[in-house]
């Protein structure tokens, strides 16, 4: 892997997220947002309806490198049922390395939208960690191995603002890590709430799917480069928003 940006030269992912702590200074009403995607060459945020086949290994140690460094982890219930997530953090040496940097084995994970969720899917039925799920649905979730809290949002729709904030005061969160899907991201985005975007871009043409970004926003979001790392023909992004 190669540093294009900043300072040319050879780096790796564990060098390049080894300063990183994103939980240090983060706003004080609400965690600091980091958004993670994957996108082909044309822009597209899925193959096949699923984000997995975009990316190549080295974005999967970019990923699990990034979950090593928040407090928690947050997707759209759309993005739970197409993923079947399990545990987030599945190898117990990688939760004795976040408890070491002052984190928690297991990071809190978030989902917001319905509670028509795949319950037999391992996040669910591992038992390790716990779940909040943000939701204007109605009713119970099934008994599930791993503890799940249900935040009711009134109005129909969860706000991503109150959401946050429910967070930090509930449970401490400090920095959140958003992993999809593109509805998700437009709704941080078009509310000033995402700080951070690593993007991976793959070098696929698609000519189909969604994109990153699902909806428009109330004005064009304007973001800095940080870095951009080179393997290959693949490119890895870091952008922050001004």
């Amino acid at each position: 892997m190669e540093r294009l940006v900043p300072e040319p030269g050879p780096t790796s992912v564990s060098d390049q997220l080894g300063d990183y702590r994103p939980w240090e200074g983060p706003p004080a009403d609400r965690p600091r947002v980091v958004l993670n995607f994957a996108t082909t060459l044309d822009g597209r945020a899925s193959i096949d309806g699923r984000s997995g086949p975009i990316g190549s290994n080295t974005d999967t140690a970019m990923l699990v490198g990034l979950r090593k460094r928040f407090d928690a982890v947050m997707i759209g219930a759309g993005t739970m049922r197409v993923e079947h997530y399990g545990r987030v953090i599945s190898d117990p040496a990688v939760r004795e390395r976040r408890e070491a940097l002052g984190l928690p084995g297991d990071p809190l994970m978030v989902l917001i939208g319905s509670l028509d969720l795949p319950w037999d899917a391992g996040l669910f039925t591992d038992g390790g960690g716990r779940v909040v799920i943000f939701t204007a649905d109605e009713g119970d979730p099934p008994p599930t191995a791993t503890p799940v809290e249900v935040v009711r949002e009134p109005g129909g729709r969860v706000e991503m603002a109150t959401a946050l904030r429910h967070l930090r005061a509930e449970h401490e969160v400090r920095a959140l890590l958003c992993e999809g899907g593109p509805r998700l991201h437009s709704q941080l985005q078009a509310g000033g709430l995402a700080d951070e975007l690593f993007l991976t871009i793959a070098p696929k043409l698609v000519g189909a799917g969604t994109t990153i970004l699902e909806g428009a926003l109330p004005e064009v979001a304007e973001l800095d480069l940080e870095w951009l790392l080179q393997e290959g023909s693949e490119l890895f992004a870091r952008y922050r928003r001004r």
